[in-house]
């Protein structure tokens, strides 16, 4: 009972903390800026140009590539087009204080045949301008040799706005990236001639993708469920509770990725205009190469970690900064619990895919996800599939037999 009364308050506390709804800003249609037609399938397997997770575990590295193999072999066995179009291209977003922006991202197509959804991509973790979307050639891109348009939004930060911090991890900018281009690319899909035959839209996301994902559907749940009604979701990998996340982080002073405890810190206090000095939470070191390492988008998250030299939270962070009962500290846990994404209902099917062995993204937010969600249309997947980078690849294989 005590339980049940804590879950209720907190998410009363939740609800009425959050912003006001979402302004409508004027969306247009998105704007074309790169063209480029690409073979999924090159000599029997994946096309090296496509651009898969890198954490810099050599070990896990290569049991993601075997599983890469099968990812290959899927497609193969069910693609309707091993040619795609990637385009590339601007549209009118929300910024993060609601106002109109330019933001950028990539389409990629079949080139030829029906579309059967869109099918909207939030991506996971990336550190470099180059590995954003528009771009690139993103792993996810993969699932357009199926039939599919698949959207991928490169989020406040990066690509037209790569001048920008990154708010990392702020839920409600990431997602709204990702819907706000969804809204650009639906008229322009019918422009072109290529409108999807079903109105209805696939989610897919992991790692940060994946928390952003279930962003993404609550957005839609809420804003625009007759515009862009969701036929399925899947989620992999995600931070869904940011605040159970920093405690297992400040309690076993770990880190399966260096580069997330900065790029949080900044993110949340760049989306939620917090006002924290972050002085107070980074060691000099760490303060003094902030904007070289991380914020310059010159390097890759396993270059920046490699920079930072880190494998304890407290390499990077200062006492106060791990303290959440010092006031600023805080006030940046509220912040993530205000962008946690496990208070709401799901109005779609969700299949829900973490790995228990993850020592990146602790298995918690799984456990938290199918506390929260108990009730509710969703599939879990939990199963001993290495660490997160391999977790990775089974999710977008997993995904792609789905499909």
């Amino acid at each position: 009972m005590k339980k049940w009364i804590y879950f209720s308050l907190l998410a009363m506390f939740l609800t009425t903390c959050h912003k006001s709804p979402i302004e409508i800003v004027d969306f247009d249609t998105f704007h074309v800026t790169d063209v480029k037609y690409s073979d999924v399938i090159v000599n029997g397997t994946l096309n090296p140009e496509i651009r898969t997770m890198n954490l810099g575990d050599e070990s896990e590295a290569k049991v993601a590539s075997i599983n890469l193999i099968d990812v290959a072999k899927n497609l193969l066995e069910t693609m309707e087009c091993n040619k795609v179009i990637q385009i590339a291209g601007t549209y009118t977003g929300h910024d993060l204080d609601g106002t109109p922006i330019t933001l950028s991202g990539k389409v990629l197509l079949p080139a030829k045949g029906k579309i059967k959804n869109m099918l909207l991509v939030s991506h996971w973790t990336i550190g470099a301008n180059y590995e954003c979307p528009s771009e690139c050639f993103p792993l996810e891109g993969i699932f357009a040799a199926k039939g599919y348009a698949v959207v991928i939004a490169d989020y406040i930060g990066y690509g037209v706005t790569a001048n920008r911090v990154h708010p990392y991890m702020h839920l409600e900018s990431t997602a709204l990236s990702e819907v706000d281009m969804a809204l650009a690319v639906k008229p322009y899909l019918e422009a072109i001639g290529r409108a999807p035959e079903a109105d209805e839209v696939i989610l897919v996301g992991y790692s940060q993708g994946g928390s952003t994902t279930l962003g993404v559907m609550k957005i839609l749940q809420d804003e625009y469920s007759k515009v862009l009604p969701i036929k399925m979701v899947y989620a992999g990998g995600g931070a869904y509770d940011m605040a159970a996340t920093f405690d297992v982080a400040m309690m076993e002073d770990r880190t399966g990725i260096p580069c997330a405890i900065p790029m949080i810190v900044q993110g949340i206090n760049e989306g939620d205009a917090l006002g924290l000095n972050l002085s107070d939470f980074f060691k000099p070191v760490l303060m003094e190469h902030l904007d070289e390492w991380v914020n310059s988008k010159h390097y890759t998250v396993f270059e920046i970690n490699h920079l930072l030299n880190a494998k304890k939270v407290s390499d990077l962070m200062t006492e106060t900064g791990r303290d959440k009962h010092n006031p600023q500290t805080a006030k940046l846990y509220r912040a993530l619990m205000l962008n946690s994404i496990l208070f709401f209902t799901p109005h779609a099917p969700v299949y829900l895919f973490h790995s228990r062995d993850d020592n990146t993204v602790s298995f918690i937010n799984a456990a938290k996800a199918e506390e929260y969600f108990k009730g509710n249309d969703v599939m879990y997947d939990f199963g001993n599939y290495g660490n997160h980078q391999t977790g990775a690849v089974i999710f977008i294989n997993k995904v792609c037999k789905f499909l």
